[in-house]
């Protein structure tokens, strides 16, 4: 989505770098970039003028001219500005005194509310909570069985008592979704209105009616972000018209420019609280203002990567996994699970897009080229094997490679080509484990540093034995305290620190 406006500010910034020292030209030249950059990206005329009006003050002010690396004062201000259009501090929901608490949803024909229901009451019950949703649009055709085919994928239950298809009363069906979930129990309600092509009198007023009735904590305005600055126009008439509370931006893996969607948190004063980026309901997530800015920058989005793999990845299946690789033992079959884990994250380009730099051209036309078909493929190859080929791939000989391809619908040139790779991956993941000190490289390397200590102060010299002194037993101590310094790995002949007399008391 904001592909476009990421590459263009990152260039503009990427050219005041090297320089020790700007000057006023500099700075005029780089704020004209950053407009046209924002313009380009379809964001509204007074927010452009605002934005690039701060950062030229900014910029000329005493925080640049008085720091060591201007260039990088000047990229802190312009980070800093653009988390503030974009709301600042990250804004969490509101939650009732009293259960249960009531979301609303409004907005557009097409913008998406109800699939983000679903992905709302999806995100809630992962927190833990028992989200009811509300079907409320009874007049888009099918928009009612849609919901409940929602909420059965997201495991919630819906509230449909009328058909809908032109058919009931929203605001009765909203007023009588508040008193089920009171005497059923549950602590979240998430109302899915009815929307329009445009915004007319009968949508606000509908709208309005619904909120009336229900109270909601909560009343989110859920826009596309691929509308551009229709965006904008639609968000006052909702903020005039029926009042929000906050902004869902939807569709964010669209290839439009985004930019109005930026611009809807400074033109109605209401705070961004989550996006959504692809169909799946896990493709939803709170909105960081700061995160975004980063990503935006080319600066990556390390923390909402580290998040998704916390919840991905099984933390002592992980753990088992860093032993073998450290061991050297690692399968197939622990490869899979790693692989299947990395699938939960999502698409790996949008992965891969989170690290630092990844706007950039070179790292850009990589991510370009991830196909997540690859990994369909080697899972294929990995399946295909029996439970003793996992284990240990070097059984897999050439009738079997043969077998495998023709199972899994490959070559056998893939097949190939996946336990070579492995073969070499294990082996580098085991060298670099030894390398930093994890699991028993670091062992391994105490044991050939003690042998070469032996080797250079006599051959032919025999090994003392552990009760008659010489090397101690390390195996029990952390691997920093492996490695003995130098002279404490020779002890005298006969040596027993147990006859030892100390005086009493020490």
């Amino acid at each position: 989505m904001f592909d476009t406006l990421s590459e263009r500010l990152s260039g503009t910034l990427a050219n005041l770098r090297g320089k020790g020292r700007l000057s006023e030209a500099d700075i005029d030249a780089t704020a004209r970039e950053i407009r046209i950059a924002l313009l380009e990206a379809d964001v509204a005329l007074p927010v452009v003028r605002g934005f690039v009006a701060r950062t030229k003050e900014r910029a000329k002010g005493a925080e640049v001219s008085g720091a060591l690396n201007p260039a990088q004062q000047v990229v802190k201000i312009v980070n800093e500005e653009l988390v503030g259009v974009l709301g600042g501090e990250t804004r969490r929901l509101r939650f009732s005194k009293e259960p249960p608490t009531v979301i609303m949803l409004a907005g557009l024909q097409g913008s998406g509310k109800t699939t983000l229901a679903g992905k709302l009451a999806f995100w809630l019950k992962s927190q833990g909570h028992a989200p009811l949703l509300v079907a409320c649009d009874l007049q888009r055709p099918n928009a009612v069985n849609q919901l409940q085919i929602v909420g059965e994928r997201a495991g919630v239950t819906t509230f449909a008592p009328e058909p809908g298809n032109g058919v009931g009363d929203p605001v009765d069906v909203a007023r009588r979704g508040i008193e089920h979930a009171r005497s059923t129990m549950f602590d979240m309600v998430i109302v899915d209105t009815a929307g329009r092509l445009g915004v007319d009198e009968e949508l606000m007023r509908q709208a309005s009616d619904i909120r009336e009735a229900v109270q909601p904590d909560e009343v989110l305005f859920v826009v596309d972000a691929m509308i551009g600055q229709d965006a904008v126009a639609t968000a006052e008439a909702f903020r005039d018209g029926v009042g929000f509370t906050g902004v869902v931006l939807t569709k964010l893996d669209g290839d439009a420019r985004g930019g109005a969607a930026l611009s809807v948190r400074e033109v109605t004063g209401q705070p961004i609280l989550f996006a959504s980026d692809g169909e799946k309901l896990e493709n939803f997530d709170v909105f960081h203002p700061d995160r975004m800015a980063s990503r935006i920058l080319g600066m990556g989005d390390l923390l909402t990567l580290i998040e998704q793999a916390e919840g991905a990845f099984d933390q002592e299946q992980s753990e088992k996994a860093a032993a073998k690789i450290a061991s050297g033992e690692l399968s197939l079959e622990d490869f899979l699970e790693q692989m299947m884990a990395i699938r939960k994250m999502g698409p790996i380009g949008n992965i891969l897009g989170m690290l630092p730099g990844a706007n950039s051209g070179q790292m850009k036309d990589a991510l370009a080229q991830v196909d997540d078909r690859h990994l369909d493929k080697l899972q294929a190859i990995i399946r295909g094997m029996t439970p003793g080929e996992r284990a240990d791939p070097k059984i897999i000989n050439g009738s079997r490679r043969l077998r495998i391809a023709n199972g899994s619908g490959v070559s056998v040139g893939d097949v190939n080509d996946l336990v070579n790779r492995f073969f070499e991956a294990r082996k580098m993941m085991k060298q670099m484990a030894g390398q930093f000190g994890f699991g028993g490289g670091q062992r391994s390397a105490t044991k050939k540093l003690a042998s070469k200590r032996k080797s250079k102060k006599g051959k032919g010299r025999p090994t003392p034995s552990r009760a008659g002194g010489g090397m101690p037993d390390l195996s029990g101590l952390p691997p920093t305290l492996q490695q003995l310094p130098p002279g404490l790995d020779q002890l005298p002949p006969g040596f027993d620190p147990s006859k030892l007399r100390f005086p009493k008391g020490r």
